[in-house]
């Protein structure tokens, strides 16, 4: 418990911190108007019309903050608020969402290794810990057989490890893209440019912390598993 503590509350302490750090930086310009009185949906439309993608459709999902691109279907999806509200934060999150449908299109190689490390992430975050912790109880009946089945939830486990380290570069580049293109249509200026800038770093924070987490949550196993080897 002593090991658990020390490796996961710097990344928990993290965690809290993004979370709070992304929803009062995002309240706070969700209430700012832009100049333009544009919304999330217009912006989007009108950059992907810009850039080539006029065949993404920007479709609305419920929930909140609940905007993704979806390469499979090659859809943008904005959540009700974003889609629909004039705001800084609202344009600034759209065009996130664009700077994926771009790396779609040009075939940003980190985005495509993302994708490929879906089903294997998927697996390893249901199933390895499983397999860790069964492994673990198995070591008092057969050392040999727990720890063979423990290392394979470690492995398992790590793929959803990996998929949390390259999806930052994904999430940075969409960023930095939105940037530039906020920057070349001139759909926000001055301050509103700072602001909507402010929310996307904001956000990479929870893709920081969420790698930290897994790193941390991984390190542990790792070592919960190779210090109960008996000599």
């Amino acid at each position: 418990m002593i090991l658990y503590l020390i490796l996961m509350a710097p990344a928990l302490i993290f965690m809290i911190y993004a979370q709070v750090k992304v929803k009062s930086t995002y309240s706070k310009y969700a209430k700012v108007y832009n100049h333009r009185g544009i919304t999330g949906a217009q912006a989007a439309s009108q950059v992907l019309k810009a850039n080539g993608l006029s065949d993404v459709p920007v479709e609305i999902v419920e929930g909140k903050l609940t905007d993704h691109y979806d390469p499979g279907k090659r859809v943008l999806r904005l959540s009700p608020e974003v889609a629909g509200t004039p705001s800084v934060a609202a344009v600034g999150i759209a065009l996130h969402e664009v700077g994926h449908a771009m790396q779609h299109k040009t075939k940003y190689g980190m985005m495509g290794l993302r994708s490929s490390l879906v089903p294997a992430a998927n697996i390893g975050s249901t199933f390895g810990w499983i397999l860790i912790m069964g492994g673990v109880l198995l070591m008092g009946l057969s050392q040999a057989l727990g720890e063979m089945v423990a290392v394979a939830g470690i492995f398992l486990f790590s793929a959803a490890v990996l998929f949390t380290l390259v999806t930052l570069p994904v999430e940075f580049n969409a960023s930095s893209r939105a940037r530039q293109m906020i920057k070349d249509t001139s759909l926000l200026v001055g301050q509103e440019y700072d602001g909507a800038s402010a929310v996307l770093s904001a956000a990479a924070l929870t893709y920081v912390a969420a790698m930290l987490q897994a790193v941390a949550q991984l390190l542990y196993f790792v070592f919960l598993v190779f210090g109960l080897r008996r000599d």
